[in-house]
């Protein structure tokens, strides 16, 4: 334990002899400790120049410790002054590496430009992930969606998690089919928001990609975000996203109404919970908007419900719709969390 102030556990036993005995001779202290008289010289010679054993006069030679309050403090202290000093070297290089840090702060973006470079890099960011990846999606798109992303499958199939907020909006561009169910059967996990401030990618920790404009038709420039502040405010963006969205509850989802419905049905019912206008719903189900009308009566009738919000709390009581309940958000560092109102 002391051999941060330069003392051994054969030191400590030395010491600690005198220190029950007052003084002592080698010969005694060799016979009490069981140590040859040439190793317990060189242990009391360490001794005497800490300040630790005093060298009596005469004959014979005795040790005598000296009070570990005044000998043990002193290397204590001395010992505190070097880890000061210590510690104002090292803040010295942490001013000196921030300071390099802000020099470099483009190290720390990189711009990306053209539809195909910024898919290619998209591509790249998502198969980095070991862990998870977390997207928000909804236009503009370098590349318009069609099918599940081939990175989202090779990674879900390794046991790479996936989370997706939808901007709702964003549904109608994805095919019902071969890109949002198909996601939802390997495991990918899905909310739907009325309309997301951005979309991004994030990578494990590690990497985001962001478009630098939000409102144009496609996105020609996007930004790879390295390890930052920024990449950590991303990540508390999409969580706070991700806590006040609804679960997307299509057929293969954690979250659908298993057998309790058709899977046509179940279909209706999901993409009605997402707030997506009629005939954008008839068009992923691939319906004429009569049949659609026609379709949504007959659901209704069978739950009982006379008007969609009734269907809604009706489709929520049998546990076909799940409503996840917000978390609080921590309190702050310092502040008691307010108790009701007396």
């Amino acid at each position: 334990m002391l051999d941060v102030i330069g003392l051994s556990p054969l030191d400590l036993r030395v010491y600690g002899a005198l220190v029950d005995s007052r003084s002592m001779t080698t010969a005694e202290l060799a016979a009490e400790l069981g140590l040859s008289r040439q190793r317990l010289s060189q242990v009391l010679r360490g001794l005497t120049s800490k300040h630790l054993v005093i060298r009596a006069p005469g004959k014979p030679v005795r040790f005598t410790a000296v009070a570990p309050d005044v000998g043990l403090g002193a290397l204590v202290l001395l010992k505190e002054q070097e880890l000061e000093s210590a510690r104002l070297v090292a803040n010295r290089f942490q001013d000196r590496h921030r300071h390099a840090v802000g020099r470099q702060a483009s190290d720390l973006i990189e711009v990306v430009r053209g539809s195909e470079a910024i898919a290619r890099r998209a591509d790249q960011i998502m198969r980095s992930a070991r862990h998870e990846v977390r997207f928000v999606d909804k236009p503009p798109y370098a590349k318009a969606p069609a099918t599940l992303h081939p990175a989202e499958r090779d990674l879900l199939g390794a046991g790479v998690r996936f989370r997706g907020v939808y901007d709702r909006g964003a549904l109608e561009l994805h095919d019902l089919y071969a890109d949002l169910e198909a996601g939802l059967l390997l495991g990918e996990e899905a909310r739907v928001t009325a309309e997301a401030p951005l979309k991004m990618i994030v990578a494990d920790h590690h990497l985001a990609l962001v478009p630098l404009h939000s409102n144009a038709p496609t996105v020609e420039i996007a930004l790879v975000v390295h390890p930052s502040t920024l990449l950590d405010a991303l990540g508390a963006l999409f969580q706070n996203l991700w806590r006040h969205s609804l679960p997307l509850c299509l057929p293969g989802s954690a979250h659908s109404a298993h057998n309790a419905l058709s899977t046509e049905d179940s279909r209706l019912l999901a993409l009605l919970t997402t707030g997506l206008p009629d005939r954008s719903i008839a068009k992923q189900l691939g319906l004429s908007y009569r049949t659609f009308q026609r379709r949504l009566r007959e659901l209704m009738d069978f739950l009982g419900a006379q008007t969609r919000f009734q269907a809604g709390l009706q489709a929520a009581a049998r546990g076909w719709v799940t409503v996840p309940v917000p978390q609080p958000p921590p309190p702050t560092a310092g502040r008691t969390p307010a108790g009701p109102s007396a």
